[in-house]
């Protein structure tokens, strides 16, 4: 087991590695107002690769095509909840539980929560008071349950997974409609996952897009909402996530590194290496 480890901890490193070759190769970018290329590798699409014996995957997210954390405000936060299907009361104390953690203050919310009431849990902490500093942090925020966050069920339906919606490291306020994944369309407009699903394929087959291109491929009833979320941009930071394993096998080693694009795609600077513990079912959900 110690051997297979370190087989996939390479395959692994293969994938990052691929991942920016993949970013150093593409053209420079220039601002919004140009059209993008359809060859866009910040898509968050999985590709798959060997080495030797073994396979490897990876995909390459641009973290502007999430949710600011630590940048969206109440009605943001309100919304996504809400149209990910959470119960209106569990939505109220979501919501000012996670403003509370971010504000500097100890005065809480309504429905909200500061460290007086984290001290008095069995496990005591207390409240960051601060930014988060990891998607992660929201399971210490009070309403939050690991089966909300990971997207868990047990009955088939796809669910999300909020570290496919949230992120810390996006340098935008608003969302890059250019490559936002379903998810996050689904959370924010509040079309259904398969609506949300068409528009990423179809954006996809677009020989090149400009914002006004995408724009077209909703209803027009959508256009006000994806004017005041969305944004289009060249991505700046991105989330390489690999992960090695053999045929057959049921489990995975897993990496994500975030990286910073420069001088016009021509170099990365890794501002984030994590060495991930996969859940042997994400490759299945994937």
């Amino acid at each position: 087991r110690y051997g297979e480890d370190v087989d996939y901890y390479y395959l692994a490193l293969a994938g990052i590695t691929e991942g920016v070759y993949r970013l150093l190769q593409q053209p420079s970018q220039g601002g919004e107002s140009e059209a993008a290329q359809a060859s866009e590798p910040a898509d968050g699409a999985w590709s798959e690769g060997q080495l030797g014996e073994g396979l490897y995957r990876v995909r390459v997210v641009d973290e502007g095509g999430k949710v600011n954390l630590n940048r969206a405000d109440e009605d943001i936060l309100r919304r996504i909840f809400r149209n990910l299907g959470v119960e209106e009361d569990q939505v109220n104390v979501l919501v000012d539980s996670i403003l509370d953690w971010r504000d500097a203050d100890d005065l809480h919310r309504v429905n909200g929560a500061e460290s007086d009431y984290y001290q008095a849990l069995a496990n005591p902490y207390s409240a960051k008071n601060g930014a988060f500093d990891a998607v992660e942090d929201l399971l210490w925020v009070r309403g939050m349950s690991p089966e909300l966050f990971y997207g868990l069920g047990g009955d088939g339906e796809r669910r999300i997974d909020l570290r496919d919606i949230f992120t810390v490291d996006s340098q935008l306020t608003r969302v890059n409609l250019r490559t936002a994944n379903a998810p996050v369309i689904h959370a924010l407009l509040g079309v259904s996952l398969k609506e949300a699903d068409k528009f990423v394929d179809d954006r996809r087959k677009l020989s090149e897009k400009t914002f006004a291109d995408l724009l077209r491929l909703f209803t027009p009833s959508a256009s006000g909402l994806l004017q005041q979320y969305f944004v289009f941009a060249p991505p700046a930071v991105v989330a390489i996530e690999a992960g090695g394993y053999e045929e057959g096998s049921s489990t995975e080693r897993r990496f994500r590194a975030v990286v910073r694009l420069g001088g016009g795609n021509r170099s990365v600077e890794n501002l984030r290496w994590v060495d991930e513990d996969s859940n042997p079912l994400d490759r299945k959900r994937a």
